[in-house]
């Protein structure tokens, strides 16, 4: 068996795959390592008890706080990574997210380049997954060098009215673009899907844009490619002089192996890349690989994310209500100075959230009943990089977490201002009046939109990685998951993760694999 292989990537969500399908028309040799399996095909991936309140396709694994208390990541090994189960909501970054920034919280900041660096990008990877959504609805959307390759979902009939009575407010509402390859897309002789149990499950129509069905599958039908399932890279190798990753060791389904590669990328998520860089401590890099400055699993990120249902009198037959956002108070609002984040629909709570959601309520109802007079959103604002907030390893080896919240006042007012929105739709329709809110906020466990830990720059002594994603201290070293956001604005990640991906790998194939 020859180990040896041109590129290896770890990891199969948004970075690694997209990674993957970018390099794949180099015609080298590349080895893809999955700690995980696929998720199967079953009727469980669509049963809402099984996959929310069980956590059938989440690893039994407990991570650690500050305080040493463990606690279950909402995290997926698989393959496809956290993508088999996103929302599949995929924003540009705004602008200004690329600047320096003040907050409630302190200051954002700004990153080595600008939005029009990343923009060519953004386009490219709208087409790979298949984005649909529509420019120049939303006044704070960056300009776009090419519309998206599809239109937007179809509002149903409560969103289509609620977008129509925000528009009477002066609000902008938007539809949310989203990674969704329909077969009505493409023929109107086909069998169309109806999307449902969709945020947050795995979909079996496979209809999703996930990073599996999109990226990886066809990077894998070009006989260059290896994928490795069940795959647990322990630990990076360097050489004597600690400039180059030499061994990439790996449990490949209970066996301990060696493969090497003269270019390495690391997509394990913002966590995991962190917590390998820590575990390959050797002589050259004492600290952990790459870790001279220090910041190595620091300025971890997780945005501030939650879920407020509001209980009304207006009846929500909606089927698929992800379709929907809000950026009127992304920069702020007539109340504040400082921005606050966005709002957008999200898919139906399942029955054990909203029965939980609607005991104080309206004690006593069915959850038909709870459903019928719900509408679900989720609100994201900015968390800010922190060097105290890190990754670090046990000496169990395990993973331990510090995180506190930054920036909460902007959550909270964002909060507000939704429920404000609705006083003001009551104005208008009688069946928004004495609006009812109940809710969730993700706490240290809510990793879906974790970021920041080898930020990426142009000084070795302030970042890990330089502004191509390599480390600045090994040669042929690059990341290419969320881990490299200097700070991460207040959407969705996925397309800022697979766009640089594409970025990172168009500067692989034409500066670092011609030296090979």
């Amino acid at each position: 068996m020859n180990n040896h292989y041109d590129i290896i990537i770890i990891g199969t969500g948004s970075g690694g795959s997209t990674s993957a399908y970018a390099l794949a028309k180099t015609g080298k040799r590349i080895l893809v390592l999955e700690r995980g399996g696929f998720i199967p095909k079953e009727k469980q991936n669509w049963d809402p008890h099984e996959v929310v309140t069980v956590g059938r396709y989440r690893p039994n694994e407990d991570w650690y706080d500050a305080d040493d208390k463990p606690f279950k990541p909402f995290i997926h090994y698989n393959v496809g990574g956290n993508s088999k189960m996103y929302g599949a909501a995929l924003f540009r970054f705004r602008e200004e997210d690329f600047l320096e920034t003040k907050h409630y919280g302190g200051i954002s900041p700004a990153w080595p380049f600008r939005y029009d660096t990343l923009e060519p990008y953004y386009s490219q990877v709208e087409q790979l997954y298949h984005v649909h959504g529509k420019h120049g609805v939303d006044p704070t959307e960056p300009k776009a060098s090419k519309p998206y390759p599809h239109p937007p979902l179809a509002y149903e009939p409560l969103i289509a009215d609620l977008e129509q009575k925000m528009r009477q407010l002066g609000l902008h509402p938007f539809p949310l673009p989203m990674g969704v390859k329909l077969p009505q897309d493409f023929s109107e002789t086909e069998t169309p899907v109806v999307l449902e149990n969709f945020d947050g499950f795995p979909d079996l129509t496979e209809s999703k844009a996930d990073a599996q069905v999109v990226a990886l599958r066809p990077a894998l039908a070009n006989g260059n490619i290896t994928l490795l399932t069940h795959a647990y890279v322990e630990k990076l190798d360097t050489t004597d002089d600690g400039r180059s990753v030499n061994k990439v060791i790996a449990v490949v389904k209970g066996e301990r192996i060696a493969f090497s590669a003269s270019i390495v990328i690391v997509a394990c998520g913002a966590v995991n890349s962190a917590a390998l860089l820590l575990r390959s401590a050797n002589k050259q890099h004492p600290n952990g690989l790459a870790n001279a400055s220090g910041l190595v699993g620091r300025n971890l990120m997780l945005h501030h994310n939650g879920c407020l249902v509001a209980f009304t009198k207006k009846k929500n037959h909606c089927v698929f209500q992800k379709s929907l956002g809000l950026a009127d108070f992304y920069f702020g609002s007539d109340n504040s100075e400082f921005p606050l984040g966005e709002i957008q629909l999200m898919g139906r709570n399942d029955a054990d959230t909203i029965c939980w959601l609607g005991e104080k309520i309206a004690p006593g109802k069915s959850y038909e009943e709870l459903k019928e007079m719900t509408i679900d959103f989720w609100l994201t604002a900015e968390d800010l990089p922190e060097t105290d907030n890190r990754v670090e390893l046990r000496e169990d080896g395990s993973i331990k977490v510090h995180y506190r919240r930054n920036n909460y006042a902007a959550y909270e007012k964002l909060k507000e201002k939704l429920k404000e929105v609705f006083v003001r739709l009551g104005d208008i329709d009688p069946d928004y009046t004495d609006v009812q809110w109940a809710g969730y906020d993700l706490d240290i466990s809510g990793m879906s939109h974790q970021n920041g830990t080898l930020r990426f720059g142009l000084d070795p002594a302030s970042s890990v990685l330089d502004v191509n994603c390599r480390a600045h201290e090994v040669d042929n070293l690059y990341v290419t998951d969320a881990s490299f956001f200097p700070s991460c604005g207040a959407f969705n990640p996925s397309l800022t993760i697979a766009a640089n991906a594409l970025r990172v790998c168009e500067h692989i194939a034409t500066n670092a694999l011609p030296r090979m």
